[in-house]
C-alpha cells in the first residue's frame, strides 16, 4: 500500500513541476527600473485629493433630501 502510494506521488510531483513556469529575469538597469516606477506614479501636481474631498462633501449634502416625501403617506 505504502509502494502504490509512494508511486502516485512520485507521478504528481512530476506532473507540477512540468506545470512550473519559470519567469525571464528584468534585464533592465537600475535607472531604467526607477524611471519606470516613476512614470508608473500618480501625479500629484493634479490635484486629485482636492477632487475627491468636493466629490465626498456634495454626496453628503444630497443625503437628506429623499425622505420628505415619505412621510406624506
Amino acid at each position: 500500500m505504502d509502494k502504490r502510494l509512494a508511486k502516485r506521488h512520485k507521478r504528481q510531483v512530476e506532473r507540477a513541476k512540468e506545470k512550473i513556469k519559470v519567469s525571464e529575469p528584468d534585464l533592465r538597469t537600475h535607472e531604467q527600473i526607477e524611471a519606470a516606477r516613476a512614470a508608473s506614479r500618480p501625479d500629484s501636481n493634479r490635484g486629485n485629493n482636492q477632487k475627491v474631498a468636493a466629490a465626498g462633501q456634495s454626496f453628503r449634502r444630497n443625503v437628506g433630501t429623499g425622505s420628505a416625501a415619505k412621510t406624506d403617506a
